[in-house]
């Protein structure tokens, strides 16, 4: 068996708006992202892990926010197509391990329907997903409630021995 490991990062600055989606689950919240897709960063962070693990680059590299079509997306599609990679290479999901940095939105009422929209997305039991949520408390552009980040890291198992 092979196994690797892939790590990911992704910021958004808050702007107009009154809903951000996280794990492909949309909450209310007093602003919105500035971004080209729909600006989900814990899923935008768990592509870049999955990709870098399996060494295919990173998410800007397969939808670049210059390519118009990507305008809007859902990021559960990125997150579909870069599965269909990792199949094609032979790869599965052993488990993804997500951080959000954020002073708000709160997720805690919201945690058990993302860890299952996202396990659904990567073919994995719900408890191979798990999330967790910090703030900086008030330090930086997230203590300043001026954006969110998150944090994402993989395991990739493979039967292959390459």
């Amino acid at each position: 068996m092979n196994i690797k490991v892939g790590t990911g990062f992704d910021a958004h600055a808050f702007g107009p708006g009154n809903s951000v989606a996280l794990g492909g689950i949309t909450l209310e919240h007093d602003h919105g992202v500035i971004a080209h897709s729909d600006g989900d960063v814990l899923l935008h962070a768990l592509c870049d892990a999955l990709l870098g693990a399996a060494g295919l680059g990173d998410i800007g590299q397969h939808f670049p926010d210059s390519d118009p079509q990507w305008r809007g997306m859902a990021s559960s599609g990125f997150v579909t197509a870069v599965m269909a990679l990792l199949h094609e290479r032979g790869y599965a999901v052993g488990n993804a391990d997500l951080t959000l940095l954020a002073q708000a939105p709160r997720i805690g009422p919201h945690r058990e329907a993302i860890c299952q929209h996202i396990a659904g997305l990567l073919g994995v039991a719900r408890d191979c997903v798990n999330l967790k949520a910090t703030t900086t408390e008030y330090l930086g552009f997230i203590g300043r409630a001026e954006g969110l980040a998150a944090l994402a890291t993989v395991l990739l198992v493979s039967n292959s021995v390459a």
